[in-house]
C-alpha cells in the first residue's frame, strides 16, 4: 500500500487555468460547441476563490459555464463564487469565532435566558454551567 497524498485544489491555485481549459474543452467537445477563450479576469478570480468542494466543484461549474455560454467565450457565473474575505478562506471564520456566533445567537433567540426548557443552553444541547464557561472563554457578556 502506497500513501497518495493529493494536496485541495486551494494549495495548487497555478493548476487552476489548466483545469479549467481542460474541463471546458472536454464539455464543449460533449456539447458541440467552440469555447476558445477564457477571459484573464474569469481566471483570476477562480484562482482567488477557496474551492471548498474542490476539483468536483470546479469540474461542475466549468460544466454549467459551456452549457450557458452563448458564444466562444467561456462565461463562468462568478456570482457563485464567495470572494475571499480576510485571506483566511471564503469567509470561513475559525472555530471559536463559528462557535460565539452560534451561542450568541441562542442567547438573543432565548432572550439571554440561560437554562430551563427554553433557554439557551437547552437550545445548544449542553448545561447550563458548560455554556457559562463557554461564554467566559470567548467573552460573551450580557449586553446593558
Amino acid at each position: 500500500m502506497f500513501p497518495l497524498v493529493l494536496p485541495p485544489l486551494r494549495e495548487r491555485r497555478d493548476d487552476i487555468a489548466t483545469l479549467v481549459r481542460y474541463f471546458a474543452q472536454g464539455y464543449a467537445r460533449r456539447m458541440s460547441k467552440r469555447i476558445e477563450t477564457v477571459p484573464a479576469e474569469t481566471l483570476a478570480a477562480m484562482e482567488r476563490y477557496h474551492w471548498p468542494g474542490n476539483v468536483r466543484e470546479l469540474e461542475n461549474l466549468i460544466e454549467r459555464a459551456v452549457i450557458l455560454s452563448p458564444g466562444t467565450v467561456l462565461r463562468v457565473p462568478l456570482a457563485e463564487l464567495k470572494p475571499l474575505h480576510d485571506g483566511r478562506g471564503a469567509g470561513l471564520s475559525t472555530l471559536a469565532e463559528a462557535e460565539r456566533e452560534h451561542i450568541l445567537r441562542a442567547l438573543e433567540e432565548s432572550a439571554w435566558v440561560l437554562s430551563g426548557s427554553h433557554g439557551a443552553a437547552a437550545r445548544l444541547g449542553m448545561k447550563r454551567t458548560t455554556l457559562q464557561s463557554r461564554m467566559q472563554k470567548l467573552g460573551i457578556t450580557r449586553p446593558r
